[in-house]
């Protein structure tokens, strides 16, 4: 086989590719339609009613309020002189 004859091999009865011209008829092939929108707005009013409830939560919280009561005593003191005996608790007082 000679190397002219092993390149014409694909071809139809030895004729090179530029003078061979298949007699193939023309096929029609239809896609399923493709659907197109085109959306176009327009203002519409739309009036919205939106009802507000107030509502008052009243609640009882303590406030102290402080009340005093105050009382006298009358008490007798003899004349005689003690030593000064201050109470602990004083001291304690007098320390902060």
């Amino acid at each position: 086989m000679n190397r002219n004859n092993y390149y014409n091999m694909g071809n139809v009865g030895g004729v090179n590719e530029s003078e061979f011209c298949p007699d193939c008829p023309t096929q029609t092939i239809y896609d399923p339609p493709i659907t197109q929108y085109e959306n176009y707005f327009h203002p519409q009013l739309v009036n919205v009613v939106q009802n507000i409830e107030t509502v008052k939560q009243h609640h009882c919280c303590p406030v102290y309020q402080h009340h005093y009561t105050h009382t006298e005593k009358n008490v007798m003191v003899s004349n005689v002189k003690r030593g000064k005996h201050t109470r602990s608790s004083a001291k304690k007082r007098s320390k902060k």
